[in-house]
């Protein structure tokens, strides 16, 4: 492709990138009541469903990574299951934040970091058995059954990781083991401080996509002669996780897909997820390809795994 196409397509992306941000300005300028319903459902959904089991842990995790290790493992298997069992425990997106820090400390390669950022993301063990399985459900059981489908999937990835990584153990190079690490005067202070600012990309996500999420359904609903339940769950999971899994709840509770559906929703994530995923492991440049592959193997395989424990 010669310089004048990569200027074409420059320019033609940035034009289309205009185009819609002012479409979505004047939605939003047409419908403020239903963008503020969406933001004001996203702000209750993040106070109510995810900052109480997500905040502690990504304190913890952090406060944990932060500790100087005298010694750190040289075999690899070690710091693989500590991102796992750091990462793929602590809820959307401690995976991202465990691995990126890690690269950082100089225990995990670049290469190491795009796998396993892939097949240590997982929601939280809270999230599931107490607003999933407890509040959805209405069942513990049901929320343990659907935790086990979510790793199951997620440790055959990691198998899938690990003999990826032991192929190509010669290429892997470790650029920040040779830089001193910083002294942090207190570990617990910067653990804070780090979660702060992971909370509040959290939370903007969630409010910014509800609401997007609720102006397009809106929108599409009034156009086209469409189901509304069913456009607003999708919308919703497309855009925003817990607003799609509400949504669901709200049109599909008595069906027998429900179950599956909400297994669904919650391996795909929706583009929140995936924002605060990206923003976090841009600070390491992790690689994104192993990410994107592990949604789909996730997506198609939680439900099927589920279906079978259920």
């Amino acid at each position: 492709m010669n310089e004048h196409h990569l200027r074409y397509y420059a320019t033609t992306q940035h034009m289309i990138s205009i185009a819609v941000i002012w479409g979505l300005i004047i939605l939003f300028i047409l419908q403020p009541g239903i963008a503020h319903d969406g933001a004001e459902a996203g702000a209750q959904l993040f106070v109510h469903a995810l900052l109480p089991y997500l905040l502690p842990y990504i304190i913890l995790t952090q406060w944990l990574l932060k500790v100087p290790v005298e010694n750190p493992s040289k075999k690899s298997w070690k710091r693989y299951m500590k991102a796992y069992v750091l990462g793929s425990f602590g809820g959307f997106p401690v995976g991202a934040v465990t691995v990126t820090e890690m690269v950082k400390n100089g225990e995990l390669s670049n290469r190491e970091s795009g796998y396993l950022l892939a097949a240590c993301h997982a929601p939280g063990p809270m999230f599931i058995l107490g607003f999933v399985g407890t509040e959805l459900f209405g069942d513990t059981t049901s929320g343990w059954k659907l935790l086990a489908a979510i790793h199951i999937a997620n440790i055959i990835f990691l198998l899938f990781t690990l003999f990826a990584l032991k192929r190509k153990r010669q290429q892997m190079e470790y650029p920040q083991l040779e830089v001193k690490k910083k002294n942090a005067s207190s570990p617990f202070l910067e653990s804070i401080k780090e979660s702060s600012t992971v909370i509040i990309l959290v939370a903007t996500t969630v409010i910014f996509f509800s609401s997007l999420g609720n102006v397009l359904t809106t929108a599409i609903s009034k156009v086209f002669a469409v189901d509304l339940g069913i456009t607003k769950t999708f919308l919703l999971a497309l855009f925003e996780m817990t607003s799609g899994v509400q949504s669901a709840t709200d049109h599909f509770f008595t069906s027998p897909v429900f179950p599956f559906l909400i297994a669904a929703i919650i391996s795909m994530n929706g583009l929140s997820i995936h924002m605060q995923v990206f923003v976090i492991a841009k600070t390491a440049n992790t690689p994104l390809l192993p990410y994107f592959i592990s949604r789909i193997w996730s997506v198609v395989t939680v439900p099927i795994i589920l279906f079978f424990l259920l």
